[in-house]
């Protein structure tokens, strides 16, 4: 291609923002393309969201936007003259490399750069690649929460803050009243034309049987443009923020939001920089507004866990989502797959397929605590659930979820990135929760009628994987706590008849 030769900037789906452009009028092509949701059922509300912010984007930049909407990418992209920032995923990278008059600029829409993190990564050796020292590393030299050298309060961390129970139900509330958190509910956006049309387009195309969903429609809950993820964003930092660090990692039955920001979807369809969001983030924390332990938490999430999850997509190889050092063979049962939450008796498991079957999104607790909790002790296959996760969440992208879901909760690479399976059994959800109390099993039962699921079944994992988890040190006495279970034979029988029905 020649240097002086006119090129489009081609926008992916997840390259929305002004970031991804290098000038005002810059001229840009986004595709829609219906065969991208013809692969594989993703969740309705995550379909609408998607053709909503790339619709919205192309009305935006008007005669600037050449806008296909068509079946596959290359019908629109095939002979042109384009440059493309580097995309998120395997597949489309060796696509776009494979077009010969297509110029890859390098990743955008993260803090820290393939390049500074491959120097990072150097750097360590043969040692773990930690989340927290990759953290600590961006905030240096971001210059983001810190007073100097040193970090902004005195600790790096405070997680220990930041892992509250929820607040008790008011002894004076009536019977029935839902127990939130008591923040200003998230704002909404408004629906418009566009979203009237995609509505229409979708339900034209699933009864054409060109596609198919899961989860069920309802209003666009998460930002499609930049204005309404600005918004989302003021009103986040204002309303709740200060009260997120400390509830974040809590769960309420009638409360599906409590104080998270709903940023995420934002984030991952780029109408968002992550550097200007943990800006305004500070900006809040320095003029007195939200406590440090709020605003490092909704940092943390940001610059840290999103940006090293991303990096590791890449870092780790193309062969890393196959990991399974677990041999975890059972498919994803048809009751999860399909979120039929109406199916489940155990509250916390069928609350939260509830909220994501309605919604689209739960925020991280029931996503590794609930859903991956269950799927790594019932031994579902670890790249099952990672795609299932991918498409479940309006957040879901591959890169999201590959070390989210491989990595962190499946534990399939045996603690690349982890020191432990994140398995545990009721006595968590009790004390991070309000499911247990109404539920029919109890968390403290491990055989019975009323046996908890979870409980039952962290002990059956911890006994099935005894062999390969005695090495971890801090696996060492949950382990010998097997060898106090006077139940432990009858409990194994029940959970293998329990199987992977629904709980």
């Amino acid at each position: 291609m020649s240097p002086h030769s006119p090129t489009r900037r081609w926008l992916f789906g997840d390259q929305l923002g002004p970031h991804f452009l290098d000038s005002d009028d810059q001229l840009v092509l986004l595709v829609e393309s219906r065969r991208a949701f013809a692969r594989r059922r993703f969740h309705r509300q995550k379909a609408h969201l998607v053709l909503s912010a790339i619709r919205h984007r192309a009305a935006e930049l008007g005669d600037r936007c050449d806008f296909r909407s068509v079946g596959g990418y290359a019908e629109a992209v095939r002979g042109r003259s384009l440059s493309v920032c580097h995309p998120t995923t395997r597949g489309a990278l060796a696509f776009v490399r494979g077009l010969p008059d297509v110029q890859v600029l390098p990743a955008r829409g993260f803090a820290t750069s393939m390049d500074e993190f491959a120097a990072w990564a150097a750097g360590r050796g043969a040692r773990r690649l930690l989340m927290e020292d990759h953290y600590r590393t961006a905030r240096r030299r971001l210059d983001v929460l810190m007073d100097g050298d040193e970090p902004a309060g005195g600790r790096w961390n405070f997680d220990d803050e930041n892992r509250e129970p929820p607040p008790k139900r008011p002894g004076r509330s009536r019977s029935g009243e839902p127990h939130t958190l008591g923040v200003p509910e998230p704002w909404w956006p408004a629906e418009d034309e566009i979203d009237e049309q995609v509505r229409a387009d979708l339900d034209r195309w699933a009864r054409d049987g060109d596609v198919a969903f899961i989860g069920r429609d309802g209003p666009r809950r998460f930002a499609a443009t930049r204005a309404e993820a600005r918004h989302v964003l003021d009103r986040f930092v204002a309303e709740r923020l200060p009260f997120f660090g400390r509830y974040e990692d809590a769960m309420l039955a009638d409360d599906a939001w409590m104080a998270h920001s709903l940023l995420s979807a934002p984030l991952n369809l780029g109408l968002l920089d992550p550097i200007e969001v943990v800006h305004r983030i500070e900006d809040a924390f320095r003029a007195g507004e939200v406590p440090i332990a709020a605003a490092e938490g909704a940092v943390r999430q940001i610059i840290g866990w999103r940006d090293y999850v991303w990096h590791l997509y890449w870092h780790l190889g193309p062969d890393y989502p196959a990991r399974n050092v677990l041999r975890a063979r059972q498919s994803l049962p048809d009751w999860f797959a399909e979120l039929d939450a109406d199916s489940v008796e155990a509250r916390c498991l069928s609350g939260v397929l509830a909220d994501l079957r309605d919604h689209g999104w739960v925020h991280h607790i029931p996503r590794l605590m609930v859903l991956g909790n269950y799927a790594l002790q019932r031994g579902w296959q670890p790249a099952e659930v990672t795609d299932w996760f991918h498409r479940a969440f309006v957040d879901g992208y591959e890169w999201v979820m590959v070390a989210n879901v491989v990595g962190m909760s499946q534990y399939a690479d045996g603690g690349r990135i982890t020191t432990k399976p994140y398995a545990a059994g009721g006595a968590y959800i009790n004390r991070m929760s309000d499911y247990c109390g109404p539920c029919r099993y109890r968390p403290t039962v491990r055989v019975g009628d009323d046996a908890c699921p979870f409980t039952a079944g962290y002990w059956a994992f911890l006994h099935r994987h005894r062999a390969d988890l005695a090495g971890n040190h801090r696996m060492a006495q949950l382990l010998r706590g097997l060898d106090r279970l006077a139940d432990l034979e009858p409990l194994l029988d029940q959970e293998r008849r329990r199987g992977s029905a629904a709980p």
